[in-house]
């Protein structure tokens, strides 16, 4: 027996035995995985002549051991990333990656339909209403604070509601005594004609366009018997007796002189001034 076929380190015989070279010596197996081999970064375990190698910046694994440390896939023969300092799969990776939904949290992957609002994204099917819990996808939304609304439900919850027709108001609408109403329901109480956005007057908490209150609501003038409005020059009224006159129209009989806020004498149902009174 000679020397050179000694194990390095325990000085067994290696003749017909299987063993490794280190710088040029021979090395048995057991002395070997105890003084030589590099320890596997996964388990921790000597790598053994036997065992496949494999190395990636200054670490060793078993080929076994070398796997994705989210889904434990082998990754030997598969490409891979690593992240500090952990080996990951192509697909776990680009989920460590990805943006993480606003509601379920979960990784919004590459080309999946998501939906992007003030910063946060959300899956398609997690961008939902917050009140009927139905996703949004394409229709238009509202919010309230940070909720989000579809406009059915946003409607029926924040609109004003139309005194007249009791359907929400969804655009526009008008007061009318404080009252919320669609511009299309605030109508004459006589022809139902819209009003919105024309000169009307109200009579008992009724709206009227200016032709149907001088026909069917409007006192005549019992100078001229024409319509007292209240428009225009027909502002001023002067009332006695039970008949009403427009101001310009509460004039003396005889002379014209005007009378309103001025003393006056009624005779036969005419208006005299005091010295036209003297001379009837």
């Amino acid at each position: 027996m000679t020397d050179s076929m000694n194990c390095k380190y325990c000085r067994e015989d290696l003749s017909g035995k299987k063993y490794v070279k280190q710088e040029e010596k021979p090395v048995c197996v057991r002395c070997h995985d105890k003084f030589c081999a590099n320890n596997c970064t996964e388990c921790r375990r000597p790598i053994g002549i036997d065992s496949k190698e494999l190395q990636h910046k200054g670490r060793y694994w078993h080929a076994d051991c070398f796997r994705c440390y989210k889904c434990y896939k082998p990754l030997a023969k598969e490409s891979f990333s690593a992240k500090d300092d952990r080996i990951m799969c192509g697909k776990c990776s680009s989920r460590e990656d990805a943006p993480r939904c606003h509601a379920c949290y979960k990784a919004i992957l590459a080309g999946s339909e998501n939906v992007e609002y003030k910063g946060n994204v959300w899956h398609e099917d997690c961008f939902t209403c917050y009140q009927c819990k139905k996703p949004i996808r394409s229709q238009s939304f509202l919010t309230k604070g940070t909720d989000i609304y579809c406009g059915p439900c946003h409607e029926k919850k924040f609109a004003k509601t139309c005194v007249s027709c009791k359907q929400a108001i969804t655009s526009g609408g008008v007061n009318y005594q404080e009252q919320p109403m669609h511009s299309e329901c605030f109508v004459c109480n006589s022809c139902r004609k819209p009003l919105a956005g024309t000169r009307f007057t109200s009579h008992e908490e009724k709206a009227f366009c200016v032709d149907c209150y001088k026909t069917t609501v409007a006192k005549k003038c019992s100078g001229c018997q024409n319509p007292i409005t209240g428009f225009g020059k027909a502002t001023n009224v002067v009332n006695y007796d039970g008949n009403s006159w427009h101001e310009y129209c509460f004039n003396c009989k005889k002379c014209s002189l005007s009378l309103a806020n001025k003393r006056f004498v009624a005779n036969g149902g005419d208006i005299f001034c005091s010295d036209c009174a003297k001379k009837v």
